[in-house]
């Protein structure tokens, strides 16, 4: 069984609240932004936020995009390359100053941040999530 799209926007929002928050914990006081330390989580955390936020939207179009597919999916790596066009856009929305409390962003801190992210979070859903969570395909990708 494949997951629905209420399985996908339920996996989206814990795996990247729970997981990408920790990563920005982590990664935060390394990433190149000139900022005091206070600032530099802030800005992370609401960028987080915003990758949520706009990835359950996402999730709506790619749902739309998968009913052309005989499958109603698509492969693997297709999860990772979404990442483009979801940092793109994300970028885009912080240079034009359109999400909120966040500043000027130096872009490789950006890079670094959204890249990382987007692949850990990718690789532990497609790979070691698979493992407690064995039944997770059985259930439409529902954690709950």
């Amino acid at each position: 069984m494949l997951p629905t799209l209420n399985g996908r926007l339920q996996s989206r929002i814990l795996v990247t609240a729970i997981l990408g928050g920790i990563w920005t914990l982590i990664i935060t006081p390394v990433l190149p932004t000139g900022a005091p330390l206070g600032e530099s989580y802030k800005t992370t955390f609401i960028i987080l936020l915003t990758v949520i936020v706009l990835g359950v939207l996402w999730e709506f179009l790619y749902h739309f995009l998968q009913q052309f597919r005989w499958e109603k999916d698509w492969p693997t790596s297709w999860g990772l390359f979404t990442g483009i066009n979801e940092g793109l856009l994300i970028w885009l929305l912080i240079n034009l100053g359109w999400i909120p409390g966040v500043g000027q962003v130096p872009g490789w801190a950006f890079v670094i941040q959204f890249c990382t992210t987007w692949f850990l979070i990718w690789a532990v859903q497609n790979g070691p999530l698979r493992v407690p969570f064995i039944r997770w395909r059985f259930n439409g990708g529902r954690f709950l």
